[in-house]
């Protein structure tokens, strides 16, 4: 018999089917016997009614794992709206005592335990969310004529900070992991016009917050005679692109988060945008000590955003706060042309980008000024002497994105196998 999945089980109703999978919980009710099957896509019940069924039945314990063959069913009451009524159990593994039973448990044990923990229906949601937006992503910028070109994970200097560099031996040198492949795709930008790069990015950040790991996905846009509004713009559009399509096919593991989804679906387009000395006005006026200069920190962020239903673009920071690569506002050259997202309900920044420098001489006045090697930066100056252009593009991080969806409080959960600042294992 072909095996099936729980997610597609509906197009066996009537019929029997084969579901392979692990146990997830079991009860009794008189001379009936119940199995909730899980297999990666989803939960079953399963009834089990015949006697010979019964040993096999007794038998398995928590995350045992499973083949059942049985008549599918419509039932309302069920997990997912069907269950099925087995003729068969063959048994594959009967698992140990399993560590992560039903009751409350402390998250540095669960996160001792990550690699089981992701069996739970809270974590295959959240999992199965960020698998969704980043499908979102990479169809968004595959349908609006960008080209995917992957970016090193080695690198020889710094692209957002000397301070949060990873280094590592390369050979007889040093090397760094990246922090970023936007310097990459600025140059693959300029062979092939719209480009993104989707790949790990490393921050040896000592931060424990909820918004920080030291390994984390981002997905860059980089574009050719573009300028900053071109990049709030895009942002804007790719943003409302991913709540739509996570509404969409996601609604089941919305639920089971428990996320308030009437939220995701005020977000509308156009987003609100403010200029950063607005945004400081507005902070100050709500009792903040923020004053002009100041970069934003968690609790800026928040104040802010909570003002808005959809994500605001904060734009135009004092290009103090604003990585070498930036380009200073022609007006008024302490201004960077950045724009940073900052998602409504407390997440903060999901998006940093904007227009980056591309005259050739005020680009190398900034590698110097941020003492940075020069002669790991040759390659890139060189694209201010051949062809230079307007070109902007931003970063997304995945994780961000991902719990502002499920509405969760912490990155951790976000990615299989977090890595922060006290955590390597599992």
């Amino acid at each position: 018999m072909t095996q099936t999945t729980i997610e597609k089980i509906a197009v066996s109703d009537g019929q029997e089917a084969l579901i392979c999978g692990w146990v997830y919980n079991k009860r009794s009710s008189g001379k009936i016997r119940f199995l909730l099957v899980r297999d990666g896509t989803g939960i079953i019940q399963v009834v089990i009614a015949k006697p010979e069924l019964m040993d096999a039945f007794d038998r398995l314990t928590q995350e045992s794992s499973v083949k059942v063959i049985g008549r599918i069913r419509a039932d309302a009451r069920a997990p997912g709206g069907y269950e099925m009524e087995a003729t068969s159990i063959d048994i594959v593994q009967i698992a140990d005592e399993y560590p992560i039973t039903l009751k409350e448990h402390g998250t540095a044990f669960l996160m001792e335990n990550r690699h089981l923990w992701l069996r739970s229906q809270r974590q295959w949601a959240v999992l199965r969310i960020r698998a969704e937006v980043i499908k979102a992503s990479r169809d968004f910028f595959d349908g609006n004529g960008f080209t995917l070109i992957d970016t090193p994970i080695f690198t020889p200097a710094a692209c957002e900070g000397t301070t949060t560099l990873f280094e590592t031996q390369y050979f007889d040198d040093k090397a760094y992991l990246t922090q970023s492949g936007q310097l990459y795709s600025e140059a693959t930008a300029a062979a092939f016009g719209k480009v993104y790069c989707f790949g790990p990015a490393f921050r040896a950040e000592k931060s424990k917050t909820r918004r920080h790991l030291t390994e984390f996905w981002m997905i860059e846009p980089e574009m050719a005679f573009a300028d900053l509004d071109d990049t709030m713009q895009l942002a804007e559009d790719f943003i409302h692109f991913i709540i739509q399509r996570v509404l969409e096919n996601r609604q089941r593991e919305l639920s089971v988060l428990e996320r308030d989804i009437e939220k995701l679906r005020r977000v509308k387009k156009p987003f609100p945008r403010i200029s950063y000395t607005d945004a400081v006005q507005v902070l100050q006026k709500e009792g903040s000590k923020i004053k002009w200069g100041d970069d934003f920190g968690s609790p800026e962020e928040t104040l802010l955003s909570s003002k808005y239903e959809s994500p605001v673009l904060v734009h135009r920071y004092p290009t103090a706060v604003k990585a070498f690569y930036m380009k200073p506002d022609p007006q008024d050259p302490n201004i960077a042309l950045g724009v940073d997202v900052l998602a409504p309900e407390g997440y903060g920044e999901i998006i940093g980008g904007g227009q980056r420098l591309d005259d050739h001489a005020l680009l190398l006045k900034r590698i110097e000024e941020h003492q940075l090697p020069k002669e790991s930066f040759t390659w890139y100056l060189d694209l201010r002497r051949y062809g230079s252009v307007p070109h902007s593009g931003f970063g997304m991080g995945i994780e961000r994105v991902t719990a502002w969806m499920c509405g969760i409080d912490h990155l951790r959960e976000t990615i299989a196998f977090p890595r922060t600042l006290y955590r390597i294992y599992p």
